[in-house]
């Protein structure tokens, strides 16, 4: 017998309601937080990636020591510290570097190479926002810019895919996502995206245009991988604090890498100063 392929149904999923629930108060707060800016917008994303980085232990290691994670978040806050004194993402590499060596040091034998992993991918989540934050003229936006992107995306995903259902993106690692989703998700994130920048007086041009879908697209990417970890591991969620999402690792996993994907971009083309500049303007 051939899997049903017809959609399940925009509103169908118990879940929904929790999911906007929590969405109704995570969001004004990220938005309130990223116009701050400075040390209250770093303190709230490196609170994230201390969460993730929990998270991720408890899902790979659970045999895994204290001492490694306390090591890890120690690593996690001196390289914030050191991104938003120095302006240079290259100081934060440093402190990385040694929790990397602390990461192999205290590792249960035979998964160092998951404590590295989680170190990294948790440093993610803070190192991409704040890095953009940080530009002066142009953070800001960035960061909304950012936001609507990846919550359209996931958004879009979710509905197209439930709307319309069809073929499977990858049913081996995530059985519910199909290619109507991820497209329709990524057109949905990538003109919300365009939309913040036009609003706030920036000129969209070609190049803008395909950097936002390029992030849209990898931020599924993110969804993707953290759904072949958990697989691996044999865990529907990474977590229950947040209602209707799971943990902090599943509601974040997309918005990692298009926070890194962004920062990386904005930092080859508009330098240690001007992040934001680099992915916005064209």
């Amino acid at each position: 017998m051939t899997p049903d392929q017809r959609p399940a149904g925009a509103f169908s999923d118990p879940d929904l309601l929790r999911r906007i629930a929590s969405a109704l108060v995570l969001v004004p707060v990220a938005i309130a937080v990223a116009w701050f800016g400075g040390w209250p917008f770093a303190a709230f994303w490196l609170a994230a990636a201390i969460a993730v980085l929990w998270e991720w232990n408890r899902l790979v290691q659970t045999d895994a020591p204290p001492t490694l994670l306390a090591g890890e978040i120690a690593a996690l806050i001196a390289a914030v510290v050191l991104i938003r004194y120095f302006l240079n993402p290259g100081f934060g590499l440093v402190a990385l570097g040694i929790g990397t060596g602390f990461a192999l040091a205290f590792s249960p034998a035979g998964v160092s190479r998951w404590a590295i992993t989680g170190l990294v991918y948790a440093a993610a989540v803070v190192a991409g926002p704040v890095i953009l934050r940080d530009d002066a003229t142009y953070g800001f936006v960035a960061i909304l810019w950012l936001f609507a992107v990846v919550w359209g995306t996931d958004v879009g995903a979710y509905f197209a895919g439930r709307a319309i259902g069809g073929p499977k993106l990858w049913p081996r690692l995530s059985p519910k996502k199909t290619w109507a989703g991820f497209i329709g998700g990524t057109l949905i994130g990538s003109a919300l995206g365009c939309a913040i920048v036009k609003a706030a007086g920036l000129p969209v041009g070609l190049g803008l245009i395909l950097v936002t879908l390029a992030v849209a697209a990898l931020s599924q990417a993110g969804d993707l991988f953290e759904s072949a970890v958990k697989r691996r591991f044999e865990a529907k969620d990474a977590g229950g604090l947040i209602p209707g999402h799971g943990g902090v690792m599943d509601r974040l996993d997309g918005f990692l890498v298009a926070a890194i994907v962004a920062a990386l971009i904005g930092l080859a083309r508009g330098g240690f100063a001007n992040p934001a500049a680099g992915i916005l303007i064209w």
